[in-house]
């Protein structure tokens, strides 16, 4: 018979005089409304845009944009006629000017800056056609459909020296700035792993929207649409859902993991693109049609430390950024952040003891607890913090520092050169995807290589 204690039971016995007691402590950050003031503004300081793209995301910024003090739309874009009629809706400007040709904003000389939320294969003609034009330009997440894209939407910036900002929202979150200051103070130590999980399950988290009851090709212009992707007759579902395919969309690589990617690299201060990606997954689930994955699972190497990504759009599960350090774990949610500290130290006799004689492991016990007793009521104390805020997501926010940012000519913290970092990750993951095999990024020709 064994008569040796276990782990458990070591721990157990041995804990009450070296353990922590647990404790949780709720801070609620201030909420911070974006150009909250009394005062009205003066036309000097008002900024006008117009923007491109008014479809699920676009209303949504729109109608966030004007919310703002001092912020007016003068202009809308879409190739679909009906978001016209939406936008004058938005804006409750029935003499809102709207086009299908987008260039017509751009000409304009009211108009300070643009919005942009239009299908990613349409991402770099967009921001490339403002820079060059001379107007700031907000564009929605991923900033590319490739690698190459990229590279060429961040030269029309500096070379013309605009402000992009890119639509990863959590970045300008007040949860996101405490989570960098967090880990400047080292309250983990130095991240050591991360894991980045999201999944939905249902049809609308799958992009399977209902497409417009009346969408034709006399109410949208559908070669155009089409841009540089393959010339094929119209359909109204590859307009609504094209985040399904690779010839218009980056998948949930562009869709999902942009955003857990953007708020880590803010959180831990990097602005870089990964050594390597390492991905799994396929389509289990949404098999009508697509070509992009519905489970995508990745593993990047950062400078040494593993990010790990699980996306599914098969099981619903909390999306969820962890950091683990030596000191703790970090842990952001949909709403809050989570400081669990540890202290990294044995809080009982090793249980390695239990291989010892029983006079020997006597002596070691005794010896142990002399060297680490605490005396009752001394007992260090283990808290763990929990911070809750506005959703990690908050549009608001983002949008006022890129309007604050065309006024002041401050540098935004989603630049043209962040973003391309965020999206060239995303290419990566769906490469490796898609060759099947590790992928790496290589600088000195800017392209992903096998």
């Amino acid at each position: 018979m064994n008569n040796r204690p276990s782990r458990r039971e070591l721990i157990r016995t041995g804990g009450v005089v070296a353990g922590s007691l647990l404790a949780d402590k709720t801070i609620v950050l201030e909420a911070q409304t974006p150009g909250d003031t009394a005062q009205p503004i003066p036309a000097s300081d008002r900024v006008r845009f117009g923007i491109i793209g008014v479809g699920m995301q676009g209303s949504g910024l729109l109608a966030n944009a004007i919310s703002l003090p001092g912020i007016e739309c003068v202009g809308a874009a879409d190739l679909y006629d009906g978001r016209h009629m939406l936008a004058k809706e938005i804006t409750k400007n029935p003499s809102l000017p709207t086009s299908r040709r987008y260039r017509e904003l751009l000409d304009r000389k009211d108009i300070d800056c643009i919005v942009a939320a239009v299908p990613d294969h349409w991402h770099r003609r967009v921001v490339v056609d403002a820079c060059n034009a001379g107007k700031d330009i907000y564009c929605e997440k991923p900033m590319s459909h490739t690698a190459a894209e990229g590279f060429a939407m961040v030269e029309a910036a500096q070379n013309n020296n605009r402000i992009v900002q890119i639509g990863s929202q959590r970045v300008s979150s007040v949860l996101c700035a405490k989570a960098r200051e967090l880990y400047r103070e080292g309250a983990i130590g130095d991240v050591e792993m991360v894991e980045l999980t999201l999944g939905r399950n249902d049809p609308n988290g799958a992009w399977q929207y209902p497409p417009p009851t009346d969408l034709s090709p006399q109410t949208l212009d559908w070669n155009t649409w089409l841009n540089d992707a393959p010339k094929m007759p119209f359909d109204k579902f590859r307009f609504a859902r094209w985040r399904c395919w690779k010839e218009y969309g980056t998948g949930v690589g562009g869709d999902l993991m942009v955003h857990l990617l953007s708020g880590m690299l803010v959180t831990l201060g990097w602005n870089e693109i990964p050594r390597s990606a390492s991905a799994l997954g396929g389509i289990v689930r949404w098999k009508d049609g697509r070509n992009m994955p519905d489970l995508h699972v990745v593993l990047f190497d950062y400078h040494g430390i593993p990010v790990y990504v699980r996306l599914s759009l098969g099981t619903e599960s909390p999306e969820l950024a962890r950091f683990m350090g030596p000191k703790g774990i970090l842990d952001a949610a949909g709403f809050d952040l989570r400081l669990a500290r540890q202290r990294g130290e044995d809080a009982a006799p090793s249980y390695y003891s239990s291989g010892f004689p029983q006079k020997m492991r006597d002596a070691y016990v005794k010896q142990w607890h002399a060297q680490h007793a605490v005396a009752p009521g001394k007992e260090p104390l283990m808290e763990d913090v929990v911070y809750r805020g506005n959703d990690w997501d908050d549009v608001r926010p983002h949008l006022w520092n890129f309007f604050r940012a065309v006024k002041s000519r401050k540098p935004v913290v989603e630049d043209a050169v962040f973003g391309n970092h965020a999206a060239i990750a995303c290419h990566m993951a769906n490469e490796s995807y898609f060759r099947q095999k590790t992928v790496y990024w290589d600088a000195a020709s800017r392209t992903i290589k096998t």
